[in-house]
């Protein structure tokens, strides 16, 4: 028999076992309930697209259409040309990525020293950090804000930076993978003359870029969306973050629902951006910090869909 007719054949037995194969109602009624919350999920974030493209009158005409009469951008152009929306990204770029940078090798050093190093003190240090992660920084808010007016860092993009250091889930999450590193690794390192940054630089932080790459993403969305300590901390729109800027747009005849949404689109638009491009590390990340056993190495070294469209479009 032919290769042709044998996979012709066994093709043919495929199909006929699928058509036999009694319908899954559990699997559809489970389906069913997973597009219903997704579409319940969106639907918020579909009207506020839709009303910042409506025009002012229709939009306090109490139609509650869900399409647009007509497109308009006037409030993208009203908050474009009446606020300080350039600064306020530029304030919260700079901060979410310091933040980032800062809480990723602070808590690889913290965690590579916790994992790693013998010293007295290191399980009551453990200790605290677990302790931390348990404290709301909301709780936190008065010592912070009391500390940065005696430093004099309101209204400072120190002053914004300084308390959101304070991320114990990533240095718990670090220790985890760097407790499964084998300790063979470092006494060779050692052996070689290489110190300890360099081992964590060169061997522990390479071998966990996945869970680097994760860990950085997720604190990087977090610093953008927060609100309540930058909301405390600046006071003036010279060094306001975009969610806490947008809350300043306002206008001489109420409150403008166009505006304010076309605000809040402005405001998410990087974040989903940065989650549509590098969501299955988002995923991993939210795993990861909610203690999800079972995320390999090899899991996280999947490239997302974006990562293998990059790679085919720079394929030679």
């Amino acid at each position: 028999m032919s290769a042709e007719a044998l996979s012709g054949s066994q093709a043919a037995v495929a199909e006929r076992s699928r058509r036999d194969r009694p319908l899954d109602l559990v699997g559809i009624v489970l389906t069913a309930i997973t597009l219903l919350v997704a579409l319940a999920s969106f639907f918020p974030i579909y009207w506020a697209i839709i009303t910042s493209v409506k025009p002012d009158g229709e939009v306090i005409s109490g139609s509650n259409s869900l399409w647009p009469g007509r497109f308009v951008f006037d409030s993208y152009i009203h908050i474009w040309n009446n606020t300080n929306i350039a600064i306020w990204y530029v304030n919260s770029m700079v901060t979410s990525l310091v933040i980032t940078v800062l809480v990723i090798v602070s808590s690889a050093g913290c965690a590579y020293a916790l994992s790693q190093l013998d010293f007295p003190g290191r399980r009551l240090i453990y200790v605290l950090i677990l302790a931390c992660f348990m404290v709301p920084m909301q709780a936190l808010i008065v010592n912070h804000f009391v500390l940065m007016a005696q430093f004099k860092l309101l209204n400072t993009w120190a002053g914004i930076i300084l308390p959101q250091l304070i991320v114990p889930v990533v240095i718990i999450v670090y220790k985890q993978f760097f407790d499964s590193v084998p300790k063979e690794f470092r006494e060779a390192a050692m052996m070689d003359s290489a110190g300890h940054f360099k081992i964590l630089f060169r061997i522990y932080l390479p071998m966990n870029w996945g869970v680097t790459a994760a860990l950085g993403i997720i604190t990087f969305i977090g610093a953008w969306n927060a609100f309540l300590w930058p909301f405390l901390a600046a006071t003036g729109e010279a060094t306001m973050t975009v969610p806490v800027g947008i809350t300043q747009v306002k206008d001489a005849y109420g409150i403008v629902y166009g505006k304010l949404m076309a605000s809040a689109v402005v405001a998410g638009l990087p974040v989903a951006i940065v989650y549509l491009i590098f969501q299955r590390r988002v995923t991993q990340a939210i795993m990861l910090s909610a203690g999800v056993k079972g995320v390999t190495r090899r899991h996280l070294d999947t490239p997302s869909w974006f990562d293998r469209l990059t790679m085919r479009a720079t394929a030679p």
